[in-house]
């Protein structure tokens, strides 16, 4: 006869499976979006079409291996907004605020990731374009990956307001106040359509690096209290259907 401790374990190595995708996923996402696409920190926008191809032209290899490898490992950010879904259901809130979490993160997923992806791999597919083309790839994927707004918005908002009325204690309740920063950094990087330069552009102190410290700061509780949650878990639960 099986004892608790094997009964546990038979029946959270799914969940154990899954939460260490995560952590393997954001840093592969990591090492091709600051190593290889050089689309973290983000070039300049202020510069000339031909500075812009130029910066396709130097980094042509590394974009495509590096987007190239995130077109394959990209449904790891299903994996992980699939994980926090599931302990958002076992929340006193229900699952409406869950299923509203892994949409919006999905949606968001789609010009916040892969449209830059596929815009600077288009650009370095036939490095003999037109500048204006390239220009055009350039300004669309870097928008796109920084001013995707309010899907992200919208997925924080779900959680947070899942974390304050959930009496589990599944999340604590300071991480709700760090999501709501996460909203306040998505709307302070509006201004990234208009601004060309300065704290606001796409490459700014505001916009992009103080989003970027909120969300590392963000995406490691998160991980670290995904973790808490599996082991939280009782083996007598009933799964979350």
């Amino acid at each position: 006869m099986s004892t608790p401790t094997e009964v546990r374990r038979a029946t959270t190595r799914d969940l154990w499976l899954v939460f260490w995708i995560v952590p393997a996923f954001y840093t592969a996402f990591g090492v091709v979006f600051f190593a290889l696409a050089r689309v973290m920190p983000p070039p300049r926008p202020d510069i000339t079409e031909a500075q812009q191809a130029e910066f396709f032209a130097d980094h042509a290899t590394t974009i495509g291996i590096g987007f190239g490898t995130l077109v394959l490992i990209v449904g790891g950010a299903g994996v992980a907004n699939g994980i926090v879904a599931y302990h958002m259901k076992r929340m006193t809130t229900g699952s409406v605020l869950a299923y509203a979490y892994i949409g919006s993160m999905a949606v968001g997923a789609l010009p916040g990731c892969l449209l830059v992806a596929f815009c600077f791999l288009a650009a370095v597919y036939r490095p003999d374009r037109d500048p204006q083309l390239l220009a055009l790839l350039y300004d669309l994927g870097l928008l796109s990956y920084v001013g995707s707004l309010g899907c992200f918005t919208t997925a924080y908002f779900a959680f947070t307001v899942a974390i304050l009325y959930d009496r589990n204690e599944i999340f604590p309740k300071w991480l709700a106040y760090v999501s709501i920063w996460q909203i306040v950094t998505e709307i302070l990087a509006v201004p990234v359509f208009i601004s060309t330069a300065g704290p606001f552009a796409w490459n700014g102190s505001i916009s992009f690096w103080m989003g970027t410290v909120i969300f590392g700061f963000w995406l490691s509780c998160v991980i670290y209290f995904l973790k808490r949650a599996n082991e939280c878990r009782s083996a007598e639960e009933v799964p979350v259907g």
